[in-house]
């Protein structure tokens, strides 16, 4: 039987307009993809609250869960991962910052095996790409947040674990 996965992940933003992603390599056959900085929720912790730490942890910025605001976009469905099978739920927070030099200093070990380079995107690069691209429907969002549109209600994103041969997505 599987088991229920929430992560909490931010939409990093920069001045220039660009988000910040990292790029995954996968283990165990699963396919490289570029991602946002976030990860799993503890136990009786928060969504931001998680969010902001899973920032720290990844990119070296500190910010109060409180700055996060409301999340403004999930996805969810099943997965097997090879190191866990059940559903998952991904929730994005946005956050705008002026610069940032990420820190990986607090990464734990799975991320220092697979996470090879980030890069700051602009929507233009991101609708672009060849590269997988994860969630699905981002340019589209990141062009509303970047332009100040603020979704009234969280975004419904497509799930990006889908069965069949890996390819572009975005």
């Amino acid at each position: 039987m599987g088991r229920r996965r929430r992560s909490a992940r931010v939409l990093l933003v920069d001045g220039r307009d660009r988000l910040l992603l990292f790029r995954s390599e996968g283990e165990n056959g699963a396919p490289t993809l570029w991602m946002t900085p976030g990860g799993g929720v503890r136990r009786l912790e928060s969504l931001p609250r998680a969010a902001a730490r899973e920032l720290w942890e990844e990119t070296g910025l500190r910010v109060a869960p409180a700055a996060l605001g409301e999340r403004v976009a999930w996805t969810g469905g099943h997965a097997d991962l090879g190191w866990l099978n059940g559903e998952f739920e991904d929730s994005f927070f946005f956050l705008r910052v002026a610069e940032h030099a990420v820190d990986p200093s607090r990464w734990e070990a799975h991320e220092v095996r697979t996470i090879s380079e980030h890069r700051w995107w602009s929507a233009a690069e991101l609708a672009a790409t060849d590269e997988s691209v994860v969630p699905l429907g981002l340019v589209p969002l990141l062009t509303d947040l970047v332009a100040g549109r603020r979704p009234a209600t969280p975004v419904r994103l497509p799930w990006h674990h889908q069965p069949g041969p890996p390819g572009p997505r975005r």
